[in-house]
């Protein structure tokens, strides 16, 4: 889908391309696709990059286009793996056409229209779009650590009430997400800092980009502090479960231990041997009186030394 934009003096649609308007294509379809390299002669190869879902945040120019691939957070509706990731953002320039691609739609995007809109003020030109794209994303990633971060004090009151597979196992599927977060943070911190020596900036853009620096470092900094948390939480609830694992079998050890007397005992009066008991009527009782003062002589032992 491709919506056309004037964001001269505001954000407002327009039914069909302008020079020096905006064109924001979202899950692009293969008409679109077609569309943009036809109408636009846009490189051919420009389209799959961004399509490409693990494409590194980067800017490169061919025959006078520029593509900027920006790493925005993106949330899966589905049950997944990892269901915070973030997903390549494209923009795409060259003089007075300017165009924004995503295979994906994210909330990030649809609030960037909104708030522009609130706005009133549009865009000076494609450069101010750009950072205010990077600005953006910073701040949804901030929003999306967040949440990332309501989720791990959920887990972590589960997993205080009961140590359970789904509470581990969502964890670490967190801990996947941060990962990528904080890989995509780096990724477009080392993208700003070069387009600001390949853009044509001016003063506003400068404060902008001052304010950009400023969040992803926020970004950043928030996503190593969760996910050290998070590592420490995972291997605290580790040490619980090899703790708990080895107080089990040290109990099943010591009762293994305290059935193995009887066992012993009555294995010994009960060998085909004289023992002086084959005549005995009390000979079973004073066997049983045996093992269980044995067996309590060592369970109490055992109790002493905390075996059980």
């Amino acid at each position: 889908m491709k919506t056309f934009w004037n964001y001269n003096g505001g954000l407002s649609t327009i039914s069909e391309w302008q020079p020096n308007c905006w064109i924001q294509v979202t899950c692009p379809t293969e008409e679109d696709q077609l569309y943009l390299e036809n109408e636009f002669n846009i490189p051919d190869y420009f389209m799959p990059d961004i399509s490409d879902t693990d494409e590194r945040a980067r800017y490169e120019y061919d025959d006078g286009w520029m593509l900027i691939i920006l790493r925005i957070p993106y949330v899966k509706e589905i049950r997944s793996r990892t269901p915070y990731t973030t997903v390549p953002l494209g923009i795409i320039h060259k003089r007075d056409v300017t165009i924004t691609v995503c295979y994906y739609e994210t909330n990030m995007m649809i609030d960037f229209v909104s708030f522009q809109q609130k706005r009133g003020e549009g865009f000076t030109d494609y450069v101010d779009m750009t950072f205010r794209l990077f600005l953006s994303s910073a701040v949804w990633y901030l929003k999306r650590l967040k949440q990332i971060n309501g989720l791990i004090e959920k887990a972590k009151r589960n997993l205080d009430r009961e140590v359970n597979n789904e509470s581990l196992i969502g964890l670490s599927r967190l801990q996947d997400s941060l990962t990528y977060f904080i890989t995509s943070i780096r990724g477009n911190e080392t993208l700003l800092s070069k387009l600001k020596f390949k853009l044509q900036i001016d003063e506003l853009d400068a404060d902008l980009i001052e304010d950009v620096n400023i969040e992803m470092s926020q970004a950043r900094e928030t996503t190593n502090i969760y996910s050290n948390i998070l590592e420490s939480t995972m291997d605290t609830y580790s040490s619980i479960i090899n703790n708990n694992m080895n107080t089990v079998m040290r109990t099943l050890t010591s009762v293994s231990i305290l059935m193995m007397f009887p066992t012993l005992i009555a294995s010994l009066f009960g060998m085909n041997l004289v023992n002086g008991m084959e005549s005995n009527k009390y000979g079973f009782v004073i066997a049983m009186v045996i093992s269980v003062a044995v067996s309590g002589l060592f369970w109490w032992i055992f109790r002493h030394k905390r075996l059980i």
